[in-house]
């Protein structure tokens, strides 16, 4: 398959799938200390999403099997090089009976790129309830792919074709690239979203991948508010830190739905929330991220 305006090859499917299953394949290169690399092709600097991702891998290989991460927290510390390896430090702050909690280092060149801290948990039951889905939306299937919403802006399909297509991203309004004057204010972003392919039934991995997904389209919501849009007559930015909470079983290359808004945005930086449905209406997962958030030539 090609990208219809430059003839570059797209990597998708389950090919692009693969090539993700290999970045959060983390080598041991110690008990608590793993390596892991990007993708050969993509953006100047390493994808937010990836690194949180390899960080949880390397967390979630120090803990039981019996305990899945329940939530993270992270921060972007600096970008990451795609070309160097990134070393991974685990510390274990502690097992308990019910509970086991990591902090994940990221490191390139002697720094901190980005630092993480992750809980783990033995299933238990309780009490249960979730707040409801957003209503009459259209299904995934009769929402428009990424080429199609990309058709009209061809220099946006150069810059898809220049990395592996792992997640299929549907948007149900503008994404945050459209042309400036192309995209309306609207208070909520919705996204359909799933791994383009099949993952393995490990949990860890399904948090893994969902946690990469997660890192895509969520700062969109920001600039929905304002009509604003990424790149050329909009804004740059760059995400800040990123929490992740998992309330349910979940696959991450199955549909679900990302309904984004954004509650503050000041003093150069906006804050997006966000929660994640299955096709069938349960809350599988909440999402915080800030973003640093400059518009240019400003």
């Amino acid at each position: 398959m090609t990208e219809p305006a430059t003839g570059e090859p797209l990597v998708v499917g389950q090919a692009a799938v693969d090539q993700l299953l290999e970045v959060l394949d983390l080598d041991a290169i110690g008990d608590s200390t793993f390596r892991g690399i990007s993708p050969k092709v993509g953006p100047q600097r390493v994808f937010g999403g990836q690194v949180a991702g390899q960080a949880l891998v390397a967390a979630g290989r120090t803990v039981g099997p019996d305990r899945t991460v329940h939530s993270l927290h992270g921060y972007f510390v600096r970008p990451g090089d795609p070309s160097t390896p990134i070393d991974f430090e685990v510390e274990n702050i502690r097992d308990g009976r019910s509970f086991s909690v990591r902090r994940s280092v990221a490191r390139q060149h002697g720094k901190t790129i980005f630092f993480m801290s992750a809980s783990f948990h033995v299933a238990e039951s309780g009490l249960d309830h979730h707040s409801p889905t957003p209503l009459g939306l259209p299904a995934p299937e009769d929402t428009p792919t990424m080429i199609d919403r990309m058709a009209p802006y061809p220099e946006r399909l150069r810059a898809l074709a220049a990395g592996p297509r792992a997640v299929d991203v549907r948007y149900l309004g503008a994404p945050g690239w459209v042309a400036p004057g192309d995209r309306p204010a609207e208070e909520r972003q919705l996204v359909w979203m799933r791994i383009a392919g099949k993952l393995p039934d490990d949990p860890l991995i399904q948090a893994c991948a969902l946690t990469y997904a997660s890192d895509l389209t969520l700062l969109d919501a920001v600039l929905n508010v304002h009509g604003e849009v990424w790149g050329p007559g909009g804004v740059i930015g760059a995400s800040l830190d990123h929490a992740l909470w998992f309330h349910r079983p979940f696959r991450a290359d199955e549909w679900f739905l990302f309904d984004c808004g954004s509650p503050s945005a000041g003093g150069g930086r906006g804050l997006a929330e966000g929660r994640m449905f299955t096709r069938d209406g349960r809350h599988i997962a909440s999402a915080v991220q800030e973003g640093l958030l400059r518009r240019i030539g400003g």
